[in-house]
């Protein structure tokens, strides 16, 4: 069965605007011969400041990545400046037009990013805990108080997903409704939350939405709603502009591949030594391209127009 795009991701070319439209930052050059509106020398703007990309999935998303930026700049001796796109179509659209030279990116937002042309490389993924590998859970969920037991049970529902480019907020759960023979256009009242905290927080309420997903580590700060299903899906990725100059490439893997918080404490970045940064990481582990080929994968199952470049 078919997922289909809803009318506003139809393709790329309807994309919104992306960072550039909300950063401020100058206007960006084309680099000869790549395709892409960069600037300087490969630079998303130019050789300083390093443009941080990111979808505000959540309140805190500024805050939770500050020690990590502060990291990558002490690493690389450049400035590193906060960008938050308006949702996952911008982060996108950023990405294709070469407009972030590192980012964090949803599995599927990276997929659909190099799909359309994005020229990306991906170093790793950001674990919250020792011992524990990159991936993290897509969690169905409903309120509290309620009956539902299965996600069988929620054809019919107000179902509140978190954007349509969001690998645990639509792609996952929409897979999984197929499978339990629920069109997520057709059987059910979508809702898109835009933010996975927010995505919760609609669920627990049970007025705009009576059931919904979002990752797990928004649902578990919750005792308003209840798991009553979830699936394991790739861990996001840091990711690097692929035009970056090949010796700051170097200083990015090196720097982001395999570290853990305690080097991050170790060169001097005093922020990461906090509860709030210690809950949203531990620890990267490398990943490759190929480590995104389950969404893929899915993508082909699902004929999700969202995937296509």
């Amino acid at each position: 069965m078919k997922l289909r795009a809803l009318p506003a991701l139809a393709g790329a070319a309807i994309l919104a605007l992306g960072l550039a439209a909300c950063s401020g930052t100058a206007e960006a050059t084309d680099a000869p011969g790549d395709g892409q509106s960069t600037g300087a020398s490969g630079f998303a703007v130019d050789e300083n400041p390093l443009v941080f990309g990111v979808v505000p999935d959540s309140v805190d998303t500024e805050t939770n990545y500050q020690p990590l930026m502060d990291y990558i700049a002490e690493v690389t001796g450049k400035t590193v400046e906060y960008h938050e796109s308006t949702d996952y179509a911008a982060l996108i659209e950023a990405a294709v037009a070469g407009k972030v030279d590192v980012a964090s990116f949803s599995g599927f937002t990276y997929v659909t990013a190099t799909n359309n042309g994005a020229k990306l490389t991906p170093i790793s993924s950001i674990v919250t805990a020792e011992g524990q590998e990159p991936g993290y859970y897509s969690q169905a969920i409903v309120p509290a108080d309620s009956d539902i037991s299965s996600i069988e049970d929620f054809a019919g529902k107000k179902v509140c997903f978190v954007d349509p480019s969001s690998t645990s907020g639509y792609l996952f759960p929409s897979y999984n409704l197929l499978k339990a023979g629920i069109d997520p256009q057709a059987d059910i009242t979508p809702v898109f939350a835009g933010k996975h905290d927010v995505s919760v927080q609609k669920v627990g309420e049970g007025v705009e939405c009576e059931v919904g997903f979002a990752e797990d580590s928004e649902v578990e700060k919750s005792s308003a709603v209840k798991v009553v299903d979830e699936t394991m899906v790739p861990g996001a990725p840091l990711v690097y502009s692929s035009t970056l100059p090949e010796d700051l490439a170097a200083k990015l893997v090196d720097a982001l591949a395999e570290i853990t918080i305690d080097d991050i404490i170790a060169a001097g970045i005093d922020s990461a030594d906090s509860d709030s940064f210690r809950s949203v990481f531990f620890a990267t582990k490398p990943v490759d391209d190929a480590y995104y080929d389950l969404i893929r994968d899915i993508c082909a199952e699902t004929e999700a127009e969202q995937c296509q470049g």
